[in-house]
Protein backbone atom coordinates (compact mmCIF):
# COMPACT_ATOMS: atom_id res chain seq x y z
CA UNK A 1 0.00 0.00 0.00
CA UNK A 2 1.43 3.37 -1.02
CA UNK A 3 0.95 6.78 0.57
CA UNK A 4 2.04 10.08 -0.97
CA UNK A 5 3.94 12.70 1.04
CA UNK A 6 4.64 15.88 -0.93
CA UNK A 7 4.87 13.90 -4.16
CA UNK A 8 7.04 11.11 -2.71
CA UNK A 9 5.65 7.59 -2.64
CA UNK A 10 5.86 5.86 0.75
CA UNK A 11 5.60 2.08 0.83
CA UNK A 12 3.66 0.84 3.85
CA UNK A 13 2.67 -2.59 5.16
CA UNK A 14 -0.55 -2.85 7.20
CA UNK A 15 -0.89 -6.00 9.32
CA UNK A 16 -4.00 -6.66 11.37
CA UNK A 17 -4.22 -8.44 14.74
CA UNK A 18 -4.63 -12.20 14.66
CA UNK A 19 -7.92 -11.84 16.55
CA UNK A 20 -9.59 -8.80 15.07
CA UNK A 21 -13.22 -7.87 15.57
CA UNK A 22 -14.24 -4.31 14.72
CA UNK A 23 -11.68 -1.94 16.25
CA UNK A 24 -8.16 -2.01 17.70
CA UNK A 25 -5.17 0.22 18.43
CA UNK A 26 -2.45 0.61 15.81
CA UNK A 27 1.34 0.95 16.07
CA UNK A 28 3.33 2.73 13.35
CA UNK A 29 6.75 1.05 13.09
CA UNK A 30 9.71 2.96 11.58
CA UNK A 31 13.09 1.48 10.65
CA UNK A 32 16.49 3.14 10.96
CA UNK A 33 19.25 4.62 8.79
CA UNK A 34 19.91 2.34 5.75
CA UNK A 35 17.11 0.07 7.00
CA UNK A 36 13.70 -0.99 5.71
CA UNK A 37 10.36 -2.35 6.88
CA UNK A 38 11.23 -6.02 6.33
CA UNK A 39 14.31 -6.10 8.57
CA UNK A 40 14.47 -8.94 11.09
CA UNK A 41 14.03 -6.80 14.21
CA UNK A 42 11.34 -4.60 12.62
CA UNK A 43 9.29 -7.57 11.43
CA UNK A 44 9.71 -9.40 14.75
CA UNK A 45 8.29 -6.52 16.77
CA UNK A 46 5.47 -5.96 14.30
CA UNK A 47 4.38 -9.60 14.26
CA UNK A 48 4.48 -9.81 18.06
CA UNK A 49 2.21 -6.77 18.27
CA UNK A 50 -0.24 -8.42 15.88
CA UNK A 51 -0.30 -11.48 18.14
CA UNK A 52 -1.31 -9.47 21.22
CA UNK A 53 -4.06 -7.44 19.59
CA UNK A 54 -2.49 -4.45 17.83
CA UNK A 55 -2.56 -3.57 14.15
CA UNK A 56 0.81 -2.40 12.79
CA UNK A 57 1.72 -0.08 9.96
CA UNK A 58 5.32 -0.51 8.87
CA UNK A 59 6.69 2.20 6.59
CA UNK A 60 9.72 2.53 4.32
CA UNK A 61 10.90 6.08 4.85
CA UNK A 62 12.13 8.55 2.20
CA UNK A 63 15.04 7.06 0.25
CA UNK A 64 14.78 3.65 1.91
CA UNK A 65 13.30 0.25 1.09
CA UNK A 66 10.60 0.41 -1.57
CA UNK A 67 9.71 4.07 -1.06
CA UNK A 68 10.53 6.93 -3.38
CA UNK A 69 13.31 9.46 -3.04
CA UNK A 70 17.05 8.92 -3.17
CA UNK A 71 18.88 7.75 -0.05
CA UNK A 72 21.47 10.49 -0.63
CA UNK A 73 18.80 13.18 -0.36
CA UNK A 74 16.98 12.05 2.76
CA UNK A 75 17.03 14.22 5.89
CA UNK A 76 15.44 14.08 9.31
CA UNK A 77 13.15 16.92 8.24
CA UNK A 78 11.84 14.77 5.38
CA UNK A 79 11.41 11.82 7.71
CA UNK A 80 9.47 14.01 10.13
CA UNK A 81 6.99 14.99 7.42
CA UNK A 82 6.81 11.33 6.31
CA UNK A 83 5.93 10.35 9.87
CA UNK A 84 3.23 12.99 10.15
CA UNK A 85 1.70 11.87 6.85
CA UNK A 86 1.60 8.26 8.05
CA UNK A 87 0.15 9.32 11.42
CA UNK A 88 -2.62 11.27 9.69
CA UNK A 89 -3.38 8.28 7.47
CA UNK A 90 -3.49 5.86 10.41
CA UNK A 91 -5.86 8.15 12.28
CA UNK A 92 -8.20 8.16 9.26
CA UNK A 93 -8.68 4.37 9.35
CA UNK A 94 -12.15 3.64 10.68
CA UNK A 95 -11.06 0.70 12.88
CA UNK A 96 -8.31 2.56 14.75
CA UNK A 97 -8.85 3.47 18.40
CA UNK A 98 -5.50 4.52 19.89
CA UNK A 99 -2.27 5.25 18.03
CA UNK A 100 1.29 4.37 19.11
CA UNK A 101 4.67 4.94 17.49
CA UNK A 102 7.67 2.57 17.46
CA UNK A 103 11.03 3.41 15.89
CA UNK A 104 14.50 1.91 15.69
CA UNK A 105 17.72 3.97 15.56
CA UNK A 106 17.16 7.00 13.28
CA UNK A 107 13.55 5.86 13.18
CA UNK A 108 13.53 6.10 16.97
CA UNK A 109 14.74 9.68 16.78
CA UNK A 110 12.06 10.36 14.17
CA UNK A 111 9.45 8.96 16.55
CA UNK A 112 10.70 11.27 19.31
CA UNK A 113 10.33 14.27 17.01
CA UNK A 114 6.95 13.18 15.59
CA UNK A 115 5.59 12.53 19.08
CA UNK A 116 6.55 16.05 20.06
CA UNK A 117 4.82 17.48 16.99
CA UNK A 118 1.71 15.27 17.37
CA UNK A 119 1.79 14.95 21.16
CA UNK A 120 -1.99 15.23 21.44
CA UNK A 121 -2.50 12.33 19.01
CA UNK A 122 -0.02 9.71 20.27
CA UNK A 123 -0.96 7.33 23.11
CA UNK A 124 2.59 6.05 23.69
CA UNK A 125 5.99 5.60 22.03
CA UNK A 126 8.53 2.79 21.84
CA UNK A 127 12.15 3.80 21.20
CA UNK A 128 14.46 0.96 20.17
CA UNK A 129 18.16 1.87 20.16
CA UNK A 130 17.04 5.43 19.34
CA UNK A 131 19.50 7.67 17.49
CA UNK A 132 19.27 10.35 20.14
CA UNK A 133 22.85 11.50 19.64
CA UNK A 134 22.65 11.92 15.84
CA UNK A 135 22.14 15.73 16.05
CA UNK A 136 24.95 16.18 18.58
CA UNK A 137 27.31 14.04 16.51
CA UNK A 138 26.46 16.14 13.44
CA UNK A 139 27.31 19.29 15.39
CA UNK A 140 30.65 17.71 16.34
CA UNK A 141 31.40 16.59 12.77
CA UNK A 142 30.82 12.83 13.02
CA UNK A 143 28.46 10.54 11.13
CA UNK A 144 28.86 6.86 12.01
CA UNK A 145 32.56 7.35 12.65
CA UNK A 146 33.20 9.34 9.47
CA UNK A 147 34.66 12.72 10.39
CA UNK A 148 33.90 16.03 8.64
CA UNK A 149 34.25 19.75 9.34
CA UNK A 150 30.95 20.75 11.00
CA UNK A 151 31.49 24.38 9.96
CA UNK A 152 32.22 23.50 6.33
CA UNK A 153 29.86 20.64 5.62
CA UNK A 154 30.76 18.68 2.45
CA UNK A 155 28.29 18.14 -0.35
CA UNK A 156 28.32 14.44 0.45
CA UNK A 157 29.76 11.81 2.75
CA UNK A 158 30.90 8.46 1.32
CA UNK A 159 30.95 5.42 3.55
CA UNK A 160 33.27 2.42 3.13
CA UNK A 161 30.04 0.38 3.30
CA UNK A 162 28.93 1.92 0.00
CA UNK A 163 26.27 4.45 0.93
CA UNK A 164 26.50 8.11 -0.01
CA UNK A 165 24.84 10.73 2.19
CA UNK A 166 24.16 14.30 1.09
CA UNK A 167 25.39 17.19 3.20
CA UNK A 168 21.83 18.43 3.74
CA UNK A 169 21.23 15.49 6.08
CA UNK A 170 24.04 16.78 8.30
CA UNK A 171 22.84 20.38 8.11
CA UNK A 172 19.31 19.40 9.12
CA UNK A 173 20.54 17.19 11.95
CA UNK A 174 22.63 20.03 13.39
CA UNK A 175 19.46 22.10 13.84
CA UNK A 176 17.56 19.53 15.89
CA UNK A 177 17.44 19.85 19.68
CA UNK A 178 16.33 16.50 21.03
CA UNK A 179 15.78 17.89 24.53
CA UNK A 180 12.97 20.10 23.21
CA UNK A 181 11.23 17.07 21.70
CA UNK A 182 11.54 15.10 24.95
CA UNK A 183 10.13 17.95 27.00
CA UNK A 184 7.09 18.32 24.72
CA UNK A 185 5.89 14.72 24.96
CA UNK A 186 4.32 13.69 28.27
CA UNK A 187 2.84 10.30 27.37
CA UNK A 188 4.26 6.89 28.29
CA UNK A 189 7.62 5.97 26.76
CA UNK A 190 9.53 2.68 26.54
CA UNK A 191 13.23 2.74 25.67
CA UNK A 192 14.95 -0.54 24.71
CA UNK A 193 18.72 -0.50 24.20
CA UNK A 194 21.49 -3.08 23.88
CA UNK A 195 24.25 -2.50 26.40
CA UNK A 196 26.87 -3.40 23.76
CA UNK A 197 25.38 -1.11 21.08
CA UNK A 198 28.23 -0.30 18.69
CA UNK A 199 26.43 2.61 17.01
CA UNK A 200 24.46 4.55 19.64
CA UNK A 201 25.74 4.35 23.24
CA UNK A 202 23.21 2.96 25.71
CA UNK A 203 23.92 6.00 27.89
CA UNK A 204 21.91 8.08 25.41
CA UNK A 205 18.75 6.14 26.27
CA UNK A 206 19.60 6.24 29.96
CA UNK A 207 19.75 10.03 29.89
CA UNK A 208 16.56 10.29 27.81
CA UNK A 209 14.71 8.02 30.24
CA UNK A 210 15.61 10.39 33.05
CA UNK A 211 14.38 13.44 31.12
CA UNK A 212 11.05 12.04 29.90
CA UNK A 213 8.23 12.52 32.38
CA UNK A 214 6.88 8.97 32.07
CA UNK A 215 9.55 6.58 30.77
CA UNK A 216 10.68 3.00 31.32
CA UNK A 217 14.12 1.77 30.26
CA UNK A 218 15.00 -1.81 29.35
CA UNK A 219 18.69 -2.55 28.77
CA UNK A 220 19.54 -5.79 26.95
CA UNK A 221 22.84 -7.15 28.36
CA UNK A 222 25.52 -7.83 25.77
CA UNK A 223 23.32 -6.94 22.81
CA UNK A 224 24.02 -4.86 19.71
CA UNK A 225 22.33 -1.99 17.91
CA UNK A 226 20.02 -4.32 15.94
CA UNK A 227 19.65 -6.96 18.69
CA UNK A 228 21.71 -9.53 16.80
CA UNK A 229 22.32 -11.61 19.94
CA UNK A 230 19.14 -11.36 22.01
CA UNK A 231 16.33 -10.19 19.75
CA UNK A 232 13.81 -12.23 21.74
CA UNK A 233 14.63 -10.22 24.89
CA UNK A 234 14.09 -6.92 23.08
CA UNK A 235 10.79 -8.15 21.63
CA UNK A 236 9.70 -9.47 25.03
CA UNK A 237 10.44 -6.07 26.60
CA UNK A 238 8.16 -4.41 24.07
CA UNK A 239 5.54 -7.14 24.54
CA UNK A 240 5.42 -6.74 28.32
CA UNK A 241 5.10 -2.96 28.06
CA UNK A 242 2.45 -3.09 25.36
CA UNK A 243 0.42 -5.69 27.24
CA UNK A 244 0.03 -3.02 29.88
CA UNK A 245 -1.29 -0.66 27.24
CA UNK A 246 -3.60 -3.39 25.92
CA UNK A 247 -5.02 -3.92 29.39
CA UNK A 248 -5.71 -0.20 29.62
CA UNK A 249 -7.53 -0.35 26.28
CA UNK A 250 -9.53 -3.41 27.29
CA UNK A 251 -8.06 -5.70 24.62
Amino acid sequence: MDLIDDGIRLNTILDMPLRFEKTCPIVIVIHGFTGHSEERHIAAVSHMLNEIGFATLRVDMYGHGNSGGAFRDHTLFKWMTNAMTVIDYARSLDFVTDLYLCGHSQGGLTVMLAAALKHDRIRGIILMSPGICIPEYARRGDVLGIRFDPEKIPDEIRSPKGWVLGGNHLRAAQMIRVEDAIDRYHGPVLLVHGEADETIPAECSEEAAKRYQNAELKLIPGDTHCYDRHLEEAVDAVKEWMLGRAADAGI
